[in-house]
């Protein structure tokens, strides 16, 4: 039964590598990742048994991260499909998991931030021999694709996870 599990389990990792690899080649995250992932919680909570306390807990601290995300977007803070992302990342992380992933993705994003200007100013010169995603990229203010570094968070803290957790004590 515990292997027929890695397949629902497998679900954050293989959307939230998809919505970084979409969001660094297009600036654009789908919105359909984000709905999959978010839909795509229940059935995995169900089935791992997570008491329906620790899912409307989940559920709650998603919709206070879409909340303050919409906020940030409207800031011109954040894109609007990073705040939709982040949310749907954060209903599998639970609150054992929540820290972690903001954590993380504030690093890994500060990190990205740090190496992308200093590529910009100078490296720029290559950029325009490679895919025109990598110009786009390169450009010297353009944004910043947040939705790399929500995968890469979210894939660091999801071992926090209640679902996670709950996989690996069965």
């Amino acid at each position: 039964m515990s292997d027929l599990l890695l397949l629902p389990l497998s679900i954050l990792p293989v959307l939230v590598i998809l919505a970084g690899l979409r969001d660094l080649t297009t600036m654009k995250i789908p919105n359909w990742i984000s709905g999959l992932l978010f839909l795509a919680y229940f059935p995995t909570a169900f089935m791992l048994g997570l008491p329906l306390a620790t899912i409307g807990v989940s559920l709650g601290l998603a919709l206070l991260v879409l909340v303050i995300g919409a906020a940030m977007f409207a800031l011109k803070w954040m894109g609007g499909g990073d705040a939709k992302l982040i949310a749907a990342t954060t209903i599998w992380m639970g609150t054992a998991g929540i820290l972690p992933l903001l954590l993380f993705t504030a690093l890994i994003g500060g990190g990205f931030c740090l190496v992308l200007m200093a590529a910009r100013s100078q490296l720029q010169v290559f950029a325009m021999n490679g895919p025109g995603w990598v110009a786009r990229l390169m450009q010297p203010k353009g944004d910043l694709p947040y939705g790399v570094a929500i995968a890469i968070g979210a894939l660091l803290a999801y071992p926090y996870s209640p679902l996670v957790q709950a996989f690996t004590s069965a």
